[in-house]
């Protein structure tokens, strides 16, 4: 029997996932982190991106888009405080290109009251949501 630690991935709005695994990949702003059970006690920011969670006894790993947050690790417990979590196969493929390009248009039209940093979280937001979608799709729609 593996050994395994509870994950609970939660937004603003609700509750996404709550479970025993045996590991997570999460986006961390520096680079992707890889938690197992009893990994040392850990606080960082994550980045727009994907968690992947291996549940007990699965072998596939399951995906999750958070947009941003922070990511708490003690031995035994792992907590994702998203900005917006989404499971994966609910995003939306329209919505996400339409935000990029949306976000594009207005980094190419700079105006005086334009405000760059925002119209580039929503950017790397949108970018984010489609490699997920596209992983998906890969992997034979999960």
């Amino acid at each position: 029997m593996a050994m395994t630690m509870h994950v609970d991935i939660v937004s603003a709005e609700e509750s996404i996932f709550s479970g025993t695994v045996e590991e997570l990949y999460a986006p961390g702003e520096m680079g992707e982190l890889g938690i197992f059970p009893r990994h040392t006690q850990l606080v960082t920011r994550l980045k727009p991106g994907e968690v992947r969670v291996k549940r007990e006894g699965q072998s596939e790993l399951e995906l999750y888009f958070v947009s941003g947050g922070i990511l708490e690790v003690q031995p035994h417990v792992v907590t994702v405080l998203a900005d917006t979590a989404v499971r994966a196969k609910d995003l939306d493929e329209a919505a996400a290109l339409e935000a990029k390009k949306q976000a594009e248009e207005a980094l190419a039209d700079k105006k005086a009251d334009f405000d760059y940093a925002k119209a580039q979280t929503e950017l790397a937001e949108a970018v984010a949501q489609l490699r997920t979608i596209q992983k998906i799709r890969k992997q034979g729609g999960q």
